[in-house]
């Protein structure tokens, strides 16, 4: 039996996954952000032991942000009570147990690698567009870290291939302007939509108002599609993967499957493009479900 742990910003779901994959005991409970850091701890610790209470073998952990390989301690966390905490290190003492933590776009991709959308692929690029951009790499069912724990980062590179109009990019939190998540996000998305026609509007109503004849909703649509297909031609160009699994909300506009990879191939270097893009299998389950993979992966 595995234990995942999926530690969001306002929820923390743990699993109990057996071998085969299926989900024994599932239990969730609100993260207390606004209790502080030692709450969280609590939180996550108290809820493993209900759904384990044999206190035996390791426990996965997939959260916002990565722990830096320099110093230990996390960073780049939306729930920002956690950044700068030695986290791994805590929930292991507070549990008695080992814990193996993991970025929750690792998680994901780990998830629909094992037995996902992208089960028996060789090389899986996961993606979770949603309120941001991130990604993970698995390369023969193993979760690829690398040195500095950002593969698969690739919301945080420039957008490749830009156009004049598209410089110097929008801001980015991160401090730079242009990011990929400031164009394929689901905020991104809506942003350029007002900027473009002073409305805002979110991903799925665009989308309704596309299919109903809008010209300014299926231009905005457009426009992100070309700038999905430019970001993966630039990850099809470095990593090459066998398949590229989409998550998070924005991953449920249907025409992104169809439309992407006819985009793509003029970006790519290639003569064809073999890469399969598929939707996730798991949709809100994939985080905890990869959390879970960590314990053995």
């Amino acid at each position: 039996m595995r234990i995942g742990v999926d530690l969001g910003g306002t929820k923390i779901e743990a699993v109990a996954l057996a071998d085969d994959g299926a989900i024994t005991a599932r239990e969730r409970v609100p993260t207390p952000a606004a209790d502080g850091y030692e709450a969280i701890v609590d939180a996550v610790a108290a809820l493993v032991r209900r759904l384990d209470p044999s206190g035996r073998g390791p426990v996965g952990v997939g959260s916002p942000g990565a722990l830096s390989p320099t110093t230990g301690l996390l960073r780049n966390s939306n729930t920002v009570c956690l950044n700068g905490r030695p986290l791994a290190v805590d929930l292991s003492d507070a549990l008695g147990r080992e814990v193996r933590l993991a970025n929750d776009a690792d998680c994901f991709a780990l998830s629909e690698a094992v037995d996902g959308a992208a089960a028996g692929a060789e090389t899986v690029f996961g993606v979770i567009v949603g309120t941001g951009t991130g990604g993970g790499f698995v390369v023969r069912g193993q979760l690829v870290r690398g040195p500095n724990a950002i593969a698969g980062e690739w919301g945080h590179v420039p957008l490749p291939w830009p156009h004049a109009t598209e410089l110097p990019g929008p801001a980015c939190y991160c401090g730079r302007r242009g990011c990929l998540e400031t164009w394929l996000s689901g905020p991104g998305i809506a942003a350029d939509h007002e900027r473009a026609t002073g409305a805002r509007l979110d991903a799925g109503t665009l989308a309704e108002r596309a299919r109903d004849g809008d010209a300014a909703a299926s231009a905005t649509l457009d426009r992100h599609v070309d700038r999905f297909a430019r970001g993966l031609a630039s990850v099809i160009n470095v990593f090459d993967p066998h398949v590229i699994v989409l998550g998070g909300g924005v991953s449920n506009l249907a025409h992104l499957y169809t439309a992407i990879p006819e985009r793509w191939g003029a970006y790519v270097f290639s003569d064809a493009v073999a890469t399969r893009l598929v939707k996730n299998l798991h949709g809100d389950s994939s985080g905890v479900r990869g959390a879970a993979w960590l314990v053995g992966a």
